[in-house]
């Protein structure tokens, strides 16, 4: 819209100059200007596909009342510009009388166009007193006082205007979109049993069906609830539609996307995954069967040492994977998809607490082979020194070796002994690396 510039005076101060011909002829060719620029604005915020849509809306909240109020002001922008057109008409009426005016011409002329002489009378636009002030049957007004105040309507109209249209062209869209995407997610839920009631994620869909609704009836009667203003932006239409709601369900939608594609997953490769904790389970069975045996074993032959108890098979386990292959059989993937889960990782805690149970198990036989292979080993080293025959050291090999052979075994016991063969094999060594006295005979 065009924008008032100056006046010198009004009618309740100092007298206002006489303008000559060339002031005046510049003032109506601004004027008609500007009246040109307003009846395009006008007659664009009236086409505005966001106007019509508001005319014709079921509006509520915010909107309703914000509506009502630019309503009113698109009215009286419209009895302005009437007023405006007829008083720059007229002017032009009386330049029109003669190409070089009088003295009674332009005074005239500078009465119209810089003095307080366009009267608008409020019967007809009913004027708001929020928009107007104080509710008068007229007002009085210079051309661009006139201006500057349709400016004024104009620019609050309008972002009421655009704020509307902007919401309504953004969200009830992306809205449609999304609900188009939960409704195929819905069905494919279904498909593998996920349902309200039934399982966490069909009750999540159920609660995204209800925002989004509700959500799109709000934004339709009420775009201006979710309008964002822009800091600072004075310009119309400053600011954008408020997504916090859409944003929040489309997350949501996402999450049960996942756990559903987590459950068509579990559809697809039920059979490998069962078959593979059957296994899992089975090896942990025959470790713990060997760590029974092997505690067997360690109590006849080992003495003094303590053997930890061993614990029998996971029936808990293999009861749960019966009831998984169940829900697979009657196709009852949202409650196989979890099961499986748990399963898989308590199957290998069961496993590994399984080898743990056989290392426990089978400690003090490690013991005693560690003892018996560092007795061989010492008697190879004290036989390539040439001292295999040395008495001392075959009494306490002998010792050592009864003690590690028979059964039970007391392992500390023999553990000393095997200390014992070893300090005395270690002594006569170091003996045997001393040179003797020198023979100078």
């Amino acid at each position: 819209m065009g924008v008032a510039g100056p006046y010198p005076g009004r009618a309740a101060g100092p007298p206002v100059p006489v303008m000559d011909r060339d002031e005046a002829d510049r003032a109506l060719a601004r004027l008609g200007a500007e009246h040109e620029a307003i009846e395009t604005s006008l007659l664009a915020l009236q086409d505005h596909a966001g106007r019509r849509l508001l005319e014709g809306a079921e509006l509520t909240g915010l909107t309703k009342e914000r509506w009502a109020s630019t309503d009113r002001s698109i009215t009286l922008l419209w009895g302005y510009f009437d007023a405006y057109t007829g008083a720059l008409a007229q002017a032009r009426t009386v330049r029109a009388r003669r190409r070089h005016p009088n003295r009674d011409d332009l005074v005239a002329l500078t009465e119209l166009l810089r003095g307080q002489g366009v009267t608008v009378a409020h019967a007809a636009a009913r004027p708001d007193p929020s928009i107007t002030g104080p509710a008068k049957l007229s007002e009085q007004f210079t051309l661009e006082e006139l201006v500057a105040r349709m400016n004024e309507l104009y620019a609050r109209s309008l972002d009421m205007v655009v704020a509307s249209d902007s919401v309504w062209s953004a969200l009830p869209a992306r809205i449609d979109l999304l609900a188009a995407e939960l409704h195929r997610t819905r069905s494919l839920a279904h498909s593998v049993g996920v349902r309200p009631g039934e399982h966490p994620a069909g009750d999540d869909l159920e609660a995204i069906t209800h925002e989004l609704t509700t959500l799109r009836v709000q934004v339709i009667s009420d775009p201006l609830a979710f309008w964002l203003p822009g800091p600072g932006s004075s310009a119309p239409g400053g600011g954008r539609p408020d997504t916090a709601r859409y944003d929040r369900a489309a997350r949501a939608l996402d999450d049960v996307r996942r756990e559903i594609e987590a459950v068509l997953a579990v559809r697809q490769d039920a059979e490998q995954r069962l078959v593979q904790l059957r296994d899992v389970l089975s090896r942990a069975d025959r470790t713990l069967t060997e760590a029974r045996s092997a505690r067997g074993e360690v109590l006849a032959k080992i003495a003094a040492s303590e053997v930890p108890a061993v614990s029998g098979p996971a029936t808990v386990l293999q009861e749960r994977l019966a009831a998984a292959s169940e829900y697979r059989r009657h196709a009852q993937w949202h409650r196989l998809s979890p099961l499986l889960e748990t399963l898989e990782r308590e199957a290998e805690e069961e496993l590994l607490r399984a080898r743990e149970s056989l290392t426990a198990v089978t400690a003090p036989l490690a013991v005693r082979a560690e003892l018996r292979g560092r007795l061989d080993a010492y008697k190879a080293k004290v036989a390539r020194h040439g001292l295999a025959e040395d008495p001392l050291l075959i009494e306490r090999y002998d010792a050592a070796r009864r003690m590690l052979w028979s059964a039970p075994c007391d392992l500390r016991v023999a553990g000393q002994a095997v200390l014992r063969y070893q300090e005395a094999a270690a002594e006569l060594l170091s003996q045997q690396r001393t040179p003797g006295p020198e023979d100078r005979r």
